[in-house]
């Protein structure tokens, strides 16, 4: 696939604060996908991105059929009492009709069965009486009961998925429903996963006083695969350029686009931000967002880069907000906007104008309610959370009861 242009994320001159909206919309328009492709059985194809349309082979139902156990017959029973004899034969389903059923007479049919010549209604066994050879039972009965047409789910030649879908196990049912064997597929895409900073040190080693845990990669490798995409684990490195910029080779190696975390700002020690200067592909988004800080983004041997903030909880909001949409583009997905619904609160807030905010919150007792605190040092916040309430840039007043909006994790894709 084409590399990024290095120019890729640079903002319009003289844009100092961004609105989240804006960033969006930049991040969608100049993205696009950055992998190959590849055919898979149906079977094997979960969650992958569909790379073309794919169209039905043949119609489902193929032929007209029944969708109940019963009787078939050629219809025109009115009121009253109906007595219908049966012909010899019965259609149990995966048969071919090889005869007509003659007027006046009705055959036995089986869930699924193609409807024979001579056929366009179905009565449910439990509605008749069978004696004699013959059924008995009370009309009228509706033409055309019981039964479906051919093509009444699907025509031969139709779109049943289009290319960008994700595909679920409900589409993979569909597909092979038509006799889809193979699709075309994206490959996966590959997302890198960087800490850094001296002050970091892992999960069961010492930790000094002045030194805290890597929460993020754990974090940031869970959240990736959870949006469908292949997390590869390159490490932790500490403020060292020259480590990180072997590091940052590596990963160009190993991932399609690489996410790191801490060095992402414009201090001494911001190293992220200042390899991707050094490179001439770097931008630097002040976006206008709570919990989040400048999000350094950039092109690194051809990889596009986010860097994130160090802190947890804004680098797990940015992720959702500016990450998920981006990879989704980068994959070979369509942009995936976060679905969420608006939902009494059950708090109370004052926000100032200039920025969108974002609450870490869940549901309970039919409203949302917040984390006690807004602190984006708090990370038992986003384990206590469900999703995050989202309140516009425009400043506003929250009462008890008003409507708000909340977006589950689930409607990030995660």
């Amino acid at each position: 696939m084409p590399p990024l242009k290095n120019d890729c994320f640079a903002l319009p001159p003289g844009v100092h604060w961004t609105p989240v909206d804006e960033a969006l919309a930049d991040l969608r328009t100049r993205l696009s996908c950055v992998v190959g492709e590849e055919v898979l059985p149906v079977a094997d194809a979960l969650d992958r991105i569909l790379a073309t349309d794919i169209t039905a082979p043949r119609a489902h139902p193929p032929l007209p059929n029944t969708a109940v156990d019963g009787y078939g017959f050629l219809n025109g029973r009115g009121e009253g009492d109906h007595h219908i004899p049966l012909v010899a034969q019965h259609m149990p389903a995966g048969a071919t009709p090889d005869a007509s059923v003659p007027a006046g007479t009705a055959i036995r049919i089986l869930t699924g069965a193609a409807l024979p010549p001579g056929v366009d209604t179905v009565i449910l066994q439990e509605d008749v009486t069978v004696e004699d050879d013959a059924i008995h039972f009370t009309g009228p009965i509706k033409q055309g009961a019981n039964t479906r047409k051919a093509g009444e789910d699907v025509e031969a030649g139709d779109v049943i998925a289009q290319a960008g879908r994700r595909l679920t196990p409900a589409d993979l049912a569909l597909l092979s429903a038509v006799g889809v064997a193979e699709v075309r597929v994206r490959r996966s895409l590959r997302v890198g996963i960087l800490s850094t900073g001296d002050e970091l040190v892992q999960p069961g080693d010492d930790a000094g006083p002045g030194q805290i845990y890597d929460a993020n990669r754990p974090m940031l490798r869970g959240l990736i695969a959870r949006l469908g995409h292949v997390p590869v684990d390159l490490g932790h490195v500490v403020d060292d350029r020259e480590v990180l910029r072997a590091r940052l080779d590596q990963g160009a190696e190993q991932a399609d686009v690489i996410f790191t975390s801490g060095g992402a700002s414009a201090g001494d020690a911001d190293h992220v931000s200042a390899l991707l200067n050094e490179a001439g592909a770097m931008a630097l988004w002040r976006v206008a967002i709570k919990p989040g800080r400048p999000l350094a983004l950039g092109i690194w041997q051809g990889k596009p880069v986010f860097g994130l903030p160090g802190n947890p909880v804004a680098a797990m909001v940015c992720t959702l907000v500016f990450g998920a949409p981006a990879l989704s583009l980068l994959a070979g997905a369509d942009w995936k906007s976060p679905q969420g619904f608006m939902v009494p609160a059950g708090f109370a807030k004052t926000k100032k104008a200039g920025r969108r905010e974002f609450l870490r919150a869940r549901m309970r007792a039919g409203q949302v309610e917040v984390f006690a605190s807004e602190g984006s040092g708090r990370i038992s916040g986003l384990s206590w959370a469900e999703g995050l309430v989202e309140l516009p840039d425009e400043a506003m007043s929250v009462r008890q009861g008003d409507l708000v909006r909340f977006i589950p994790w689930a409607g990030f894709g995660a």
